[in-house]
């Protein structure tokens, strides 16, 4: 059964600097998050992670409304989207990607 949860969805990048670090933040908050929404998510945000003793990261978190969307988010919308980030970060930047059922909050 397909849970009618809403589900969380995480994309961490490990940046190599500073200067990649804003370019990429601007990058997200300049559009692609909104394209995700329109992809499906209800919700979005960029949390910079600031452990000092792990290498630089930003984390983009979006909730979606269910399993479901977030399927059809990955099927349709996602791939087009991933090739985008390819295209401009190339190999300069790595992608962790994180799903998980919201039980709180």
């Amino acid at each position: 059964m397909i849970s009618s949860r809403p589900v969380s969805y995480a994309v961490t990048a490990t940046l190599p600097n500073e200067t990649m670090v804003g370019e990429y933040v601007a990058w997200l908050t300049g559009g692609h998050i909104q394209q995700v929404i329109s992809g499906g998510a209800i919700r979005a945000e960029v949390v910079r992670i600031t452990d000092p003793t792990s290498p630089l990261r930003v984390q983009a978190r979006y909730v979606f409304p269910d399993r479901t969307a977030l399927d059809r988010y990955v099927t349709q919308f996602a791939p087009a989207l991933r090739a985008e980030g390819v295209a401009k970060w190339g190999d300069r930047v790595t992608f962790v990607r994180e799903v998980g059922d919201i039980v709180g909050g």
